[in-house]
């Protein structure tokens, strides 16, 4: 223990025998009593309060309902059964927005992208697209990471996907076919099959990243590169590059009907 430990743990004690002291020599009361107060319509707006915030919120509304895009349709995460158009969307996104950062940072590439069903959380409504849509698709402030996987942990990626029977979504670098009963007929990474000694640099959200929607298979791993990067501001950099969106539903996972 350093001398400086010592000394914070010896002013710590006498503070706190100091505050002990004081507060025994007064009277404890033997009883608190509190008033409920119920916030709604009743209570009156604070004049100076309210023109004090007014000018903020007139510039943040006016930041978030700046049009950036525009979708020729309407796009849920329910319209699909293993790859959805929004879904898609967002993961194409990640991989758009994400890959030249970590180019620059390592000199490599990013594989593919795996985000999850759940994490979206509203529709893109047909007609203008504004920053307020990245706010409500995704509330949540996770942000990318990349990791490096063996091919090992990327056939347990596939085998999480076969079997969890869910949209999750992933880019365009990937093609994974399953049978009529989810078992994996395909799996490709840059239409090439996964070789288990290779290295696969994977990008997906810090949830997900700490076991999130019990995605374990990215641990252990041989390392972890934080961009700093949200995946909603993601969204936004990447509405404003395309004046409008089109995703499709594809082959980048999709299920036999027959065999």
């Amino acid at each position: 223990m350093t001398i400086s430990t010592k000394s914070m743990i010896k002013n710590t004690l006498f503070i706190i025998l100091f505050l002990s002291l004081v507060y025994s020599c007064q009277e404890v009361p033997n009883r608190i009593e509190g008033n409920r107060l119920d916030i709604d319509e009743n209570i009156s707006t604070n004049k100076e309060i309210e023109d004090f915030i007014a000018p903020y919120r007139s510039n943040v509304n006016k930041n978030l309902d700046s049009v950036i895009s525009y979708a020729p349709e309407t796009y849920s995460k329910s319209n699909g059964e293993l790859n959805t158009a929004i879904g898609n969307l967002m993961a194409d996104a990640v991989f758009a927005e994400s890959n030249p950062i970590f180019n620059k940072r390592t000199g490599k590439n990013i594989d593919f992208v795996i985000l999850n069903h759940g994490g979206i959380r509203a529709i893109i409504s047909q007609g203008e697209i504004t920053s307020r849509t990245a706010y409500e698709v995704m509330p949540f402030e996770n942000s990318v990471v990349v990791v490096a996987l063996k091919g090992k942990q990327i056939n347990e990626l596939f085998d999480y996907l076969s079997k969890a029977k869910r949209a999750h979504p992933v880019s365009k670098q990937v093609e994974l076919l399953l049978d009529k009963d989810y078992n994996i007929k395909k799996a490709l990474v840059n239409g090439k099959s996964v070789s288990e000694d290779d290295t696969y640099y994977i990008a997906t959200n810090d949830y997900l990243y700490n076991g999130g929607d019990r995605m374990t298979f990215f641990h252990p791993n041989d390392s972890l590169y934080t961009l700093d990067y949200k995946i909603r501001n993601v969204l936004i950099d990447y509405f404003k590059k395309h004046d409008t969106i089109n995703p499709k539903i594809d082959n980048r996972f999709t299920k036999l009907t027959a065999e």
